[in-house]
């Protein structure tokens, strides 16, 4: 959809993408069959993907070059705190009322977004128009392809844990939901945090640097986590170190990505979210196989694997990106020149 809708006005796009989210959501909550509910969610679904990479792309293209990862950092935040509360929210919500008072809530929200959007949101300059094959192009370029890799083995490692994150932490939950759903809330304040954070950072410091240490701290904490999920207050620090390089991670891949080619951020911006949502459904698949071959508490040693895998995919697409200062064709739509400090 990004590739498709990419001569649309950004705005327009904008206000389509909300307006699907609200109707799929509103068609839910008045579903009466499967079939219905699991459309609406899909129409609900390619509104949200609409939503994001061009939210994302119109952040970075509002800003100069010097502030784009605080301006990633607060349209990505907005997830990582929908990680935080919305599930939460949404629970408390369906047990005081019904399943369809939490749809119709989210339609709301979605629908004061989309109001606000449009009236608020000034007209954006347009973007020069691109032919579909260009706007593919990214996909053969060897510093998307790894820069995308990267993403979908540190998410795929992260997400891994995070799947069977009741079972990992069964030893401090006893079997309490309630006591996990307090454990994820942190959890999720904590990506939020360090999801902020980073945007700063990456204004201040070159994106290597940022993914390396994340990738390093993340990888040295997996490793430790089967022990320190067996005690409360180390299973709070394990948890809140995970989220703030989970998280942290995210603002940093966004950044490269758009100073590799800004002219397509938002196709970059939403294959970098596929590739994100890949590392999430491969999580759960490679996860069990990992618990068929050891206790479900060392889960996490398999989840700091993939994390290895993905620090030497990231420093393999910065030399990339380094290397190739030159676009191989005049057609091609990516800057002449990058910056190596990507």
């Amino acid at each position: 959809m990004a590739a498709v809708g990419g001569d649309w006005p950004r705005k327009i796009m904008l206000v389509s993408a909300l307006g699907t989210f609200v109707v799929g959501n509103a068609i839910t909550a008045l579903a009466n069959d499967l079939n219905t509910v699991l459309a609406s969610r899909a129409l609900a679904g390619l509104g949200a993907a609409m939503f994001a990479p061009t939210a994302l792309g119109v952040a970075s293209s509002l800003v100069t070059p010097g502030r784009r990862g605080r301006a990633l950092s607060i349209v990505t935040a907005g997830l990582a705190g929908s990680t935080a509360l919305g599930a939460p929210l949404g629970t408390f919500i369906g047990g005081f009322t019904d399943w369809r008072y939490t749809l119709w809530f989210v339609a709301v929200l979605g629908g004061v977004s989309m109001l606000g959007v449009g009236l608020l949101l000034k007209s954006l300059p347009e973007t020069p128009r691109v032919s579909i094959r260009q706007r593919f192009a990214p996909v053969r370029d060897v510093r998307v392809a790894l820069t995308l890799m990267t993403t979908l083995f540190t998410y795929g490692g992260f997400l891994m844990v995070y799947t069977y994150v009741a079972i990992v932490l069964d030893r401090v939950t006893g079997g309490d939901e309630r006591v996990l759903a307090g454990f994820l809330f942190l959890w999720g304040l904590a990506a939020t945090a360090g999801n902020v954070l980073a945007g700063p950072l990456v204004d201040k410091y070159e994106s290597r640097r940022i993914i390396n240490c994340a990738l390093s701290i993340a990888v040295v904490n997996f490793c430790l986590l089967p022990w320190a999920s067996a005690h409360s207050v180390t299973a709070v620090i394990s948890l809140a170190v995970w989220a703030v390089c989970g998280w942290g991670m995210m603002v940093p891949q966004q950044h490269r990505l758009v100073k590799t080619a800004p002219h397509v951020a938002p196709l970059l911006l939403a294959l970098n979210n596929t590739a994100f949502y890949i590392g999430l459904g491969c999580s759960g698949a490679v996860g069990g196989v990992v618990i068929l071959l050891l206790d479900r508490h060392f889960l996490s040693l398999g989840g700091a694997a993939s994390l290895v895998i993905a620090l030497f995919i990231a420093e393999a697409a910065y030399w990339s990106i380094a290397r190739k200062t030159r676009v191989d064709t005049p057609s091609e739509v990516f800057p002449r020149r990058i910056e190596p400090d990507a």
